[in-house]
């Protein structure tokens, strides 16, 4: 038995198709949730889910319990949105280049940012690369909470030398919204630098992420080679 929302949803899909760059965010969301309520109407959810969280990024990031709370967001629709998010990480991630060389601050951005999308928590990565800096992989390093991030010296030299590198770069990000580097920030890479040398490896940079914003220890005048 077809549904009275079936002719609206048709023409949803082709004005998708035809300007999808352009498609607002309360249909791109309408049109999403077709595929947790099959047959209702979504548009009300939609606008509640953007009245209630803001923006998409609010939305995608949002808690489950919280998106639950939301009228017409059950367990399904919610685990969909928890999805997208992880689709949406992992297709930045996919296209980001290994294999070549890294031989700017913004070719090691463009590396290492996809990492830290959408993270409620601070993260640690390392990018790793050979003598002539061609990029070998990236490394996980941990998680921790909104505050901080365990970084061990084995783990760091652990990730740098499965992958043969001689060269790696540091990574890590600030939920409070500003990227300047702590002092913890700055005694930990110091320190590593130091360890790392030790082993025939070099720090060149270690790199503070926020969501808009990037900044670079070497390019900062933060000389962590230097004790």
């Amino acid at each position: 038995m077809a549904s009275i929302h079936d002719g609206h949803r048709g023409r949803m899909r082709q004005e998708f198709l035809a300007r999808p760059e352009s498609f607002p965010d309360h249909k791109l969301l309408e049109m999403l949730l077709f595929c947790a309520n099959p047959r209702g109407d979504t548009n009300p959810t939609a606008h509640a889910l953007l009245e209630r969280f803001d923006s998409l990024a609010g939305i995608l990031d949002a808690p489950t319990e919280e998106l639950m709370k939301t009228p017409g967001i059950g367990e399904h629709a919610a685990t969909l949105l928890k999805v997208v998010k992880e689709v949406s990480g992992r297709y930045l991630v996919g296209r980001t280049d290994m294999g070549k060389i890294v031989a700017t601050t913004k070719d090691m951005c463009r590396l290492l940012r996809p990492y830290f999308f959408g993270a409620r928590n601070e993260r640690v990565f390392l990018l790793c690369m050979d003598g002539k800096g061609k990029s070998l992989g990236v490394r996980k390093i941990s998680e921790g909470n909104a505050n901080a991030a365990e970084v061990t010296v084995r783990s760091v030299a652990e990730a740098a030398l499965t992958l043969n590198a001689t060269r790696v770069v540091l990574s890590h990000n600030h939920t409070s919204g500003l990227a300047i580097p702590s002092a913890e920030d700055k005694a930990t890479t110091h320190y590593l630098f130091q360890v790392l040398k030790a082993v025939g490896v070099e720090l060149v940079d270690h790199l503070v992420f926020v969501d808009d914003d990037m900044v670079s220890m070497a390019e900062s005048g933060v000389e962590f080679w230097r004790g």
